[in-house]
């Protein structure tokens, strides 16, 4: 039997990154939160999706030049379809 391991990224960097997308999505997850549209395992599984993310480095640049009022998540992110959803 084998394991395949895969690289976590560092959780404060990626949780960052998370609310900032959504943010820059006009998605604000606290609220979503409270108003019951998404559960903190969701958020918990939104932080370790980014984690295995092999774009951050490009997540980043979008973030420097999409930093409010995006449309949509970068091309590739996990969470496009879920924070469209949420928007």
């Amino acid at each position: 039997m084998s394991a395949q391991l895969s690289h976590l990224g560092d959780p404060a960097l990626h949780f960052f990154l998370t609310r900032s997308v959504a943010r820059a999505c006009d998605v604000n997850l606290s609220d979503a939160m409270a108003q019951g549209r998404l559960s903190a395992n969701e958020y918990a599984d939104m932080v370790t999706r980014c984690r295995k993310c092999p774009y951050v480095g490009q997540c980043q640049q979008w973030l420097a030049k999409n930093g409010a009022h995006a449309e949509h998540a970068p091309e590739g992110c996990a969470h496009r379809a879920l924070l469209d959803n949420l928007h």
